[in-house]
């Protein structure tokens, strides 16, 4: 018997809908994302840590989910190892058959923990988080009368729950000896990947890492990943990030790691109204005037009055302006906001990782 459930936001709307997943409450900002595949890496973004995701896309789950799939330690059709959504808005849930699904997405959902609603209409929701801006909302099934709390996302340094814990290796054995050192803001392991096919080792270490830390990796180069939350409450992040920069090692910022640099460099960050959050939207490449296509998933960003001194832009957004990438004028320093190794794609701004490896090829035969 499917079970009555309830969407509630912070501003005072109440909608009713049939609840999946697990009975248990949702508690977390309201955000929304224009895509329309690619559910399962979605969930396992750590990026959404904290957060209920409503999809516009209208039918979810028809593709089901399929069988984790691992190389080296790193995983090929998921972005982590679990779900990391605090719960899911969908208009319509689908379960058909496919050659490799292991579980629906409702039986997903229950193995991980994670409550459901479906039958809303998304799009009308989501035009409201577009109108009045991103919310915080709950997801209670079965009851109307609880009293409502809701979880203060911007304030909490979130980012610990979703990094790794102690410093990981992976070994390359076919790779040219070298090794990355990636600090984990909650990393995809789509950047693993990238990084892997490239023929490096991976020293993966925790976010709050000090600069000793991170040397101790011998590193050929450093990246800071992607991850969740409000960049200006990880300070030891942003002090470390500093201090990386004056050595000179080639290092490269993505979402979350480009706004470490912007702050780290005396930059600014300010909350968006709703965010970018979709696997479609477009960036400008201002050296080449190429425009592209790429995924994207953060809360804060800078624009051009916000980038640091001594850095000079490199891709921004049509739709609003927002900084989008940059270069430092020594050219060690790389950045980018979206998601150059987004599963499950887009793949039009992978090259990003050979200019910067090229680079780092570079800067080894000084």
């Amino acid at each position: 018997m499917e079970k009555r459930a309830y969407l509630y936001t912070k501003d005072g709307i109440l909608l009713e809908g049939k609840g999946f997943g697990s009975p248990k409450v949702a508690r977390g900002e309201l955000v929304f994302s224009t895509s329309m595949n690619g559910y399962p890496e979605s969930l396992t973004d750590p990026s959404y840590y904290g957060q209920i995701l409503v999809l516009t896309n209208p039918m979810i789950g028809n593709y089901g989910v399929p069988k984790e799939i691992s190389s080296h330690g790193i995983l090929q059709n998921f972005e982590s190892e679990k779900i990391t959504v605090a719960g899911l808005v969908i208009s319509d849930l689908n379960d058909a058959p496919k050659w490799n699904k292991r579980l629906s997405l409702d039986g997903w959902l229950k193995e991980n923990g994670i409550p459901g609603i479906y039958g809303i209409d998304t799009r009308a929701l989501t035009l409201s988080i577009r109108d009045k801006g991103t919310v915080n909302g709950s997801i209670l099934q079965g009851k109307t009368t609880a009293k409502q709390r809701f979880e203060d996302y911007e304030k909490k340094d979130i980012v610990k729950m979703v990094s790794t814990p102690k410093p990981m290796f992976y070994k390359n054995k076919k790779g040219n000896g070298k090794t990355a050192a990636v600090i984990d803001l909650g990393l995809k392991h789509g950047l693993l990947s990238e990084i892997f096919s490239r023929g490096y080792s991976i020293c993966r270490l925790p976010y709050d890492s000090k600069i000793d830390d991170v040397l101790s990796c011998k590193p050929s180069c450093v990246i800071y990943s992607n991850g969740p939350g409000n960049p200006n409450v990880i300070t030891k992040t942003i002090s470390t990030f500093a201090e990386l920069s004056g050595t000179g090692i080639p290092m490269l910022g993505i979402c979350l790691g480009h706004q470490v640099a912007i702050l780290a460099n005396g930059g600014s960050m300010q909350k968006m109204k709703f965010g970018h959050r979709a696997i479609n939207k477009p960036v400008i490449d201002l050296v080449s005037k190429r425009a592209y296509i790429t995924t994207h998933n953060h809360g804060y960003a800078a624009y051009l009055n916000g980038i640091p001194k001594g850095f000079k832009p490199w891709f921004i957004s049509p739709d609003d302006g927002i900084l989008e990438g940059m270069v430092n004028s020594n050219g060690n320093v790389m950045t980018v906001q979206f998601h150059p190794e987004a599963k499950p794609g887009t793949h039009d701004t992978s090259f990003i990782f050979d200019m910067f490896f090229k680079k780092v090829s570079k800067h080894a035969r000084r």
